[in-house]
């Protein structure tokens, strides 16, 4: 156990090293081929295309069978992107697949507009469909006809606002709804609005008007984006680049849920972020990324990660995303995010602020099992319900919930994971990991035999899968359509089974009855 303490440790401490380069994000269906469709040219981006085709599932679709909410962006995208890519083998046969596909598809958008769409659905949803509509005239597409209205009022505040500052939200979306060059302007890092599709839309239109300095700057962007995938192949780039404040804070934080924040292993390499996060905290609060809006949810786990660091801040950043008795991500947002107030309460309670309006909200948006969901930046219910018991237990030695910690064993799966699509993942074992070890301290005996054999189970699922140092895969993180932010996720499995080695000794003796 020493050994692969030691190795989880190291493996974190150059994780949290490498967090000044942006950010590492895997590759995007949605991003890569809208992308390709705006570049116009197939010759030097065949890799980038077969890449594209490759990701194809059986079904004709693209994005995971699981989650068929975040499905429609990528497929849309990717059919749009290969029905001009006819000299490419396979390009047809994707093409075909794709529109018999979209044909079966149910579409979850014909009378309302679910709570967790994914980011700018109701701009590029539409957006997408009339451009397949005007290719493949007479296909019976999904029409999204609930997204209409709200893609039409925003298309009024838009026309009503000239040009929008570096870093607004809705330039996240620019490609669905940009129509010159002049509305948007490339930000400090060259990106317009941390979007890698949002930028490579704004760049083709550039270039048309000859804005040479500006496209140049975009290049550059998209160049560091694509990058950040690691993937190797030109032209593949991330749903959302740089995250340069997401991926540290929230990194910090999973340390916390597994009581590794202040591991002496860990303290260099967490000082020297804190330090960073101090330093950018300002009086507006943080957003995802240093030159992108500040929201609510950034600005939350900021303060938690300072608090724990012995850093006192005024709450007042937080404050600016009050709205009545909840916090919004960001001003104007169409639904409130569960997890954004769960980390608002968090924060709030560290910094020992009322919380009485903020806690009522996050007890009321449970589920009937008395666990949270519908959760909008997330597709997994385990993610919220781990933060939100983290977040309700703070500061209150003897908290408990038998509904919540009953939901939880029960979805243990036979092979010792936890997962909310039909396989157990990594990641979100360890959120089911946190969410006990918290329970686990006010639990009697018997409720932590039961927490020790869930445990027991876990880590065995864990270490049969455990691998040094590889890049997360599954894409569980809601954006434009479903992403992996691939270090956030890394320390998160890592925290995950630290926490399982070191409790689960523990553990073992407790289920076979030998510790009170």
């Amino acid at each position: 156990m020493n050994a692969r303490s030691e190795q989880i440790l190291s493996e974190l401490r150059h994780l949290l090293s490498e967090m000044s380069d942006g950010g590492s994000v895997g590759p995007s269906v949605y991003d890569t081929a809208r992308a390709l469709q705006f570049h116009g040219n197939v010759t030097g981006r065949q890799d980038a295309y077969a890449w594209l085709i490759a990701q194809q599932q059986a079904d004709g679709g693209w994005g995971s069978a699981d989650f068929p909410l975040f499905r429609h962006a990528p497929t849309w995208a990717a059919l749009l992107a290969l029905q001009s890519a006819d000299p490419l083998p396979s390009a047809a046969d994707a093409v075909q697949a794709a529109t018999r596909f979209l044909e079966r598809l149910p579409d979850p958008y014909a009378h309302a507009v679910p709570e967790d769409a994914p980011i700018g659905a109701e701009l590029i949803l539409p957006q997408l469909c009339a451009e397949a509509a005007s290719l493949l005239d007479g296909v019976a597409f999904p029409r999204h006809l609930a997204l209409l209205p709200l893609r039409q009022a925003c298309l009024v505040k838009l026309r009503a606002m000239a040009t929008l500052p570096s870093g607004h939200p809705l330039l996240h979306s620019w490609e669905a709804w940009g129509t010159s060059p002049s509305t948007a302007c490339p930000d400090h890092d060259g990106s317009i609005g941390i979007s890698p599709a949002a930028t490579t839309a704004w760049r083709a239109q550039a270039v048309t008007q000859e804005s040479t300095p500006q496209v140049g700057r975009a290049d550059a962007y998209l160049q560091a984006a694509s990058r950040a995938t690691r993937s190797g192949i030109e032209g593949v780039i991330p749903n959302v680049w740089p995250i340069n404040v997401f991926e540290p804070c929230w990194s910090l934080y999973t340390l916390h849920l597994a009581g590794l924040f202040t591991h002496p292993a860990l303290a260099e390499a967490v000082h020297v972020i804190v330090l960073q996060l101090d330093a950018r905290l300002g009086v507006r609060g943080l957003g995802p990324s240093l030159h992108f809006a500040a929201d609510a949810d950034d600005t939350a786990i900021a303060l938690c990660v300072l608090r724990l660091a012995g850093r006192e801040r005024a709450v007042d950043a937080l404050r600016h995303f009050e709205c009545g008795e909840l916090f919004v991500t960001f001003p104007g947002e169409r639904n409130a995010s569960v997890s954004t107030n769960i980390h608002a309460l968090h924060a709030l309670r560290l910094l020992g602020k009322p919380t009485a309006g903020t806690t009522a909200y996050v007890e009321a948006n449970r589920n009937p099992q008395g666990l949270w969901d519908n959760e909008k930046w997330h597709v997994s219910w385990l993610y919220p319900t781990a933060h939100a018991v983290a977040a309700l237990a703070q500061g209150k030695p003897q908290w408990r919930d038998e509904r919540a910690l009953a939901a939880l064993l029960r979805a243990q799966r036979n092979d010792g994971g936890w997962g909310a699509g039909r396989a157990s993942t990594f990641e979100e074992t360890a959120y089911a990991l946190f969410a006990l070890h918290v329970m686990d301290g006010s639990e009697e005996a018997t409720g932590r035999r039961r927490i020790a054999l869930a445990v027991a189970r876990a880590l065995e699922w864990m270490l049969a899968r455990h691998a040094a140092h590889p890049l997360p895969q599954t894409p569980l993180w809601i954006g434009k359509e479903l992403y992996c932010p691939t270090r956030v996720v890394r320390v998160a499995e890592l925290a995950g089974l630290w926490l399982a080695l070191h409790w689960g000794q523990r553990a073992l003796a407790e289920a076979a009855g030998a510790v009170p």
